[in-house]
């Protein structure tokens, strides 16, 4: 937090992202979504199961999921007089910001499905972020579309501020999503609530990506303890 709040919001835009173990399968399969991670300003880890399969290794990787940080964002450091820019969540969700928090100067910009796969709605949405600069930019489309955005965005250069890629967090911040239990939270089974809630939406991702993205992350473990491999590789 404090870094996020000392940096300039006249800065070259960057990006913010947030690991969880889905990543560890999209770094090897998408070199665009590799560079976004290790090119990022800076990273923080959104997973419980990642922590404890670091441990493994002899890391502490410690826990700031990207939910989190956005609630305190808008809740203890976003003037809501402040310019905002949104790329991704839906109206519905944009209208409930508006109203919870007060914010007067909230710039949304909604691209279609699979926008990354299309050079015009790209386009359009980089021109927004350049057109609507503020200090902190919430890309809300989910990975690897989000990394491999704000990868553009740098590339075309015109843009200031920070690309928070932040997934769902608006959605559970403005209550559209119910966040799972407690208890569930600390023993790091949110991935199955999720799967629960939304089958036809997620199960790809977890029963698929982030299933195999263990197994890599398993074989990292064993070649780090064997000194195959360094922790920051």
């Amino acid at each position: 937090m404090d870094a996020l709040k000392g940096r300039s919001a006249a800065a070259p835009f960057a990006i913010f992202v947030t690991p969880n173990a889905e990543h560890a399968y999209l770094r090897r399969h998408n070199e665009e979504f590799r560079k976004a991670g290790d090119d990022c300003w800076i990273s923080t880890n959104d997973s419980r199961v990642l922590r404890r399969a670091a441990r493994l290794a002899g890391l502490d990787l410690e826990f700031a999921p990207g939910a989190y940080v956005v609630d305190q964002l808008v809740r203890n450091e976003i003037d809501k007089d402040e310019p905002i820019t949104v790329i991704g969540a839906t109206p519905e969700i944009i209208e409930a910001l508006r109203a919870q928090f007060g914010f007067t100067r909230l710039q949304h910009h909604l691209p279609p499905m699979g926008m990354i796969r299309k050079d015009d709605a790209v386009r359009a949405a980089i021109d927004f972020i350049a057109t609507h600069p503020a200090r902190f930019v919430f890309i809300a489309m989910g990975p690897p579309q989000s990394e491999q955005f704000c990868q553009r965005v740098i590339a075309d250069g015109r843009s200031t501020g920070i690309g928070l890629c932040i997934g769902s967090s608006l959605s559970v911040l403005t209550g559209r999503s119910d966040p799972a239990p407690d208890w569930m939270e600390r023993s790091g089974t949110v991935w199955a609530y999720r799967l629960i809630k939304e089958p036809g939406r997620l199960w790809r991702r977890y029963l698929v990506r982030g299933m195999l993205a263990m197994g890599l992350c398993l074989g990292d473990i064993v070649r780090i303890r064997l000194g195959l491999k360094t922790a920051g590789r």
